[in-house]
């Protein structure tokens, strides 16, 4: 593994951690938006735990979408 990444040139490593980079951020504010902290999306960041998360977060009770409706004002007219 590591001889691996020492192989890599530098735009193989600003291209992969630009693409990281991304994924957090992405993924993160999704999370914000689902009613979940962001944080969460480190768990991306490691074999396995990953998979376990995704799956964990498509399973979950979200809360926007359990919510109960909010009370329809009867039109005047």
């Amino acid at each position: 593994m590591t001889e691996t990444v020492i192989q890599l040139g530098f735009w193989e490593l600003l291209i992969g951690s630009i693409v990281t980079m991304y994924m957090l951020i992405a993924g993160g504010w999704v999370l914000a938006k689902a009613g979940r902290s962001p944080l969460w999306i480190l768990l991306l960041l490691f074999p396995y735990l990953n998979v376990l998360a995704v799956w964990a977060f498509a399973f979950i009770r979200w809360p926007f979408v359990d919510r109960d409706p909010a009370p329809t004002q009867p039109e005047e007219g």
